[in-house]
C-alpha cells in the first residue's frame, strides 16, 4: 500500500519507497524552454522536492538515477 510522503524531499526517496506521487516532470521541460525562472511557491508546497528532482534529473549519467524516471512524463 502506497504511504503519503509526509515530510519528504527527496525526489530518490519518494520513489524508491514508493509514496505517493503527482507526476510534476514536466516542470523540467519548463526549466529547459525558459532563459529565467522565478519559481515562487507557499511554504510546504514541493519547492524542495522539485529541485531534488532536477538535481536527478541532470545527473542521470549514473544508471540508478535513470531509473527514477522511468514511466513518468518526462520520459515519454
Amino acid at each position: 500500500m502506497k504511504r503519503l510522503p509526509i515530510g519528504v524531499e527527496n525526489f530518490k526517496t519518494m520513489i524508491d519507497k514508493d509514496f505517493y506521487y503527482v507526476d510534476k516532470t514536466s516542470f523540467i521541460q519548463d526549466v529547459l524552454n525558459e532563459e529565467v525562472i522565478l519559481y515562487t511557491r507557499p511554504r510546504r508546497f514541493g519547492k524542495t522536492l522539485n529541485m531534488s528532482m532536477l538535481y536527478y534529473f541532470f545527473s542521470i549519467k549514473e544508471k540508478e538515477h535513470a531509473d527514477l524516471f522511468h514511466g513518468l512524463s518526462i520520459m515519454s
